[in-house]
């Protein structure tokens, strides 16, 4: 369970599985343990046979630390946040209490050093982890988020509703269901992007956009989906499929006079989810050259949720354009969703 700060913002412990946070716990330790050692000691030669010796018993120590957290981290992260703060410094104590208490028959450890430097630097963390959260929200957060919202051309509902009114009377049906592709769009672009959704949606969201443009754009756009092995209860950020494939549309297919074919290919590996877009490559870009303001929006939120867990990567292969996107996998609700409104 989360609590609110000033900032009516969600807070919450970190993801102790997420390789960021790792890092960034086993850096501190490390450098905890360097002032130590230099604080103790006059000389290298005996600097570096201190360091060797308290890195001995803190490297197995913080090993078995961190995978004690990720064990217990999604029940950690289900608790009140005081609580889970509490059984995670404990969690944190009692682990290293242990590594010394075995290794104590080769050299004397003492234990209340041990516990105490573990508590230390246990709050030390989860206090800068908390302010990390403070500083990246909500106001750097919601800009982005908006700045990604905006994102969609203002003539796109334009071109839009002239496809729809040229079907009102040869294809009642077929306008209908564009006007509700629309809704649920642009009900998408004014939700909370804040919270991860299920990735089916962003697969379905993501349709209705396509639809939307086959309207306009009839046989030039050709779409090929290959999401048989998709993992669909897998959460991603919001927002982030429809805009790479509108810019494949845009850099990709509107250029061309004969128009050309977007792939998206979005399957399971291990426990990584990938996401790799294609577009054909226009060979006059004109004003379709544009800015990439979309992907760095998107390569910032990946990592405002997944830090160094999720990568972005953007390849040029010959002909074709690539957007492969690399997330983990994960269907840990933080918050529950909105039911979806009834689709006739």
């Amino acid at each position: 369970m989360k609590r609110k700060n000033h900032n009516n913002r969600q807070v919450e412990l970190p993801n102790f599985c997420h390789l960021g946070v790792n890092l960034r716990i086993a850096l501190t330790v490390e450098a905890a343990l360097v002032a130590g050692v230099v604080a103790r000691v006059a000389d290298a030669q005996t600097f570096q046979a201190e360091f060797i010796a308290l890195s001995a018993l803190a490297q197995p120590a913080l090993l078995l630390t961190l995978l004690a957290l990720c064990a217990a981290g999604r029940w950690l992260r289900g608790l009140p946040y005081r609580l889970g703060v509490g059984l995670t410094l404990a969690l944190g104590m009692v682990v290293p209490l242990l590594v010394a208490l075995f290794m104590a028959g080769s050299q004397p450890i003492p234990l209340t050093g041990v516990a105490l430097f573990a508590l230390l630097a246990g709050a030390g963390l989860l206090a800068y982890f908390n302010l990390r959260a403070r500083a990246l929200s909500p106001a750097i957060t919601e800009a982005r988020l908006q700045a990604l919202q905006a994102r969609i051309r203002p003539h796109f509902l334009f071109n839009s509703l002239n496809a729809v009114l040229s079907l009102v009377r040869s294809d009642p049906r077929r306008a209908e269901r564009a006007l509700e592709n629309m809704a649920d769009l642009f009900r998408a672009l004014m939700g909370d992007a804040r919270q991860l959704a299920p990735l089916e949606d962003e697969v379905a969201l993501t349709r209705a956009y396509l639809e939307l443009e086959q309207l306009r754009l009839g046989d030039r756009l050709q779409v090929s989906w290959h999401i048989n092995k998709m993992p669909g209860d897998a959460l991603i950020p919001p927002l982030v499929i429809q805009p790479l494939v509108e810019n494949a549309v845009y850099h990709g297919i509107e250029p061309q006079p004969e128009g050309g074919e977007i792939s998206l290919n979005i399957y399971r590996s291990a426990d990584k989810v990938h996401i790799v877009v294609r577009n054909p490559i226009a060979t006059e870009a004109s004003h379709h050259k544009g800015n990439r303001i979309a992907l760095a929006n998107i390569r910032e939120r990946l990592l405002l949720h997944f830090d160094l867990d999720a990568q972005l990567k953007l390849e040029s292969l010959g002909a074709v354009y690539q957007v492969h996107i690399v997330i983990p996998y994960t269907h840990e609700r933080t918050q529950p969703a909105p039911a979806r409104p009834h689709r006739r």
